[in-house]
């Protein structure tokens, strides 16, 4: 290479990092994407992440690979391990609302932490849904209030299964027994999944979850629902009463499942999901999916999101520490 080829070279770098950005985005994806699901199939973050990845790898043209990697309780496995991958956007999150909360729960034990919440970029919001509390059809409570009756009675003697000790689940039944001034015993599981398994089986008496989670097993006379956590009745559900109408004002509480990237994911490529996602919450085929489960669409692009999280979150953080340490 002679005097000019060098100079022509070196002249040409400053334009590099220029030209990377669009082409790097014009080029994504090249090759299978995974998105990591925190949790056992069953639960609400696996009800979003099956619709939206069949959706994404349509409009991506690549394969979206769903990886449940449950474990750590409420999540945190999966979390963490979404948090150390590499920032190409080739490892997606879909998690739920417990996402801000097991840090805390981990500084709350003087437990290492296994990740931060700045170390995830939100992408979209898919699903907002409050939580039910749901018992087998065969219990002697036919409304919220004989469950609370029977819980004064036996303090510590009803069981309820959760997604993990401080997972949105957990954090939404003992929200309700707060403010109910009851005493639960619970029985943590690695999933939503699992907790509804041990409530169909008789290992615990009750659980608080997503619509899309009990819809099926209520439709099938296996659950009767009691209370519903959100400010408002629900079209799925439009019977069961909130529990603010039922006096416990301080119990608002929701599931939402939403996508995240690393927080130093370029920013061509998180347009460019932004962009698939914008496509993928107005497809059809998602939505009618979502509206079969019994869960409530609620898409937010990543500055809505972003803004929901912190606002959300805060809430969640407060509960926690309301709670205070259990097993």
């Amino acid at each position: 290479m002679d005097r000019r080829d060098v100079l022509r070279a070196a002249a040409a770098l400053p334009l590099l990092p220029v030209l990377s950005g669009p082409a790097f985005a014009q080029a994504y994806p090249v090759r299978n994407i995974t998105m990591i699901v925190p949790f056992p199939a069953g639960g609400q973050a696996d009800l979003a992440a099956r619709p939206v990845a069949m959706a994404l790898e349509r409009i991506l043209g690549k394969p979206v690979i769903v990886d449940n990697r449950a474990g750590g309780g409420g999540g945190s496995v999966g979390n963490a391990a979404a948090a150390r991958a590499e920032p190409d956007g080739y490892t997606l999150l879909m998690t739920l609302s417990s996402l801000a909360v097991l840090p805390e729960a981990d500084r709350l034990f003087d437990r290492p932490v296994a990740y931060e919440v700045s170390q995830f970029m939100p992408i979209a919001r898919v699903l907002a849904d409050p939580t039910l509390l749901a018992v087998p059809a065969s219990a002697p409570w036919k409304t919220a209030q004989d469950f609370v009756e029977d819980a004064k009675k036996r303090p510590g003697q009803i069981t309820y299964g959760s997604s993990g000790p401080y997972g949105t689940l957990h954090v939404a039944m003992e929200m309700f027994a707060s403010n109910a001034d009851i005493k639960l015993l619970h029985v943590p599981f690695r999933g939503a999944g699992p907790a509804l398994t041990a409530l169909l089986s008789g290992t615990v008496q009750a659980i608080a979850a997503a619509p899309g989670t009990l819809k099926p097993q209520v439709d099938d006379g296996k659950l009767r629902v009691l209370g519903n956590s959100g400010a408002k009745r629900i079209a799925s559900f439009p019977d069961v009463p909130t529990f603010q109408e039922l006096g416990y004002k301080d119990v608002e509480m929701y599931i939402w499942a939403g996508l995240f990237a690393q927080s130093s994911l370029p920013a061509p490529i998180a347009s460019r999901l932004r962009e698939a996602m914008a496509q993928v919450m107005a497809s059809p085929d998602v939505l009618k999916a979502f509206e079969t489960s019994g869960s409530l669409v609620a898409y937010q692009d990543a500055p809505a999101f972003a803004e929901f999280v912190a606002t959300d979150s805060a809430r969640l953080i407060a509960a926690v520490k309301k709670i205070g340490k259990v097993e």
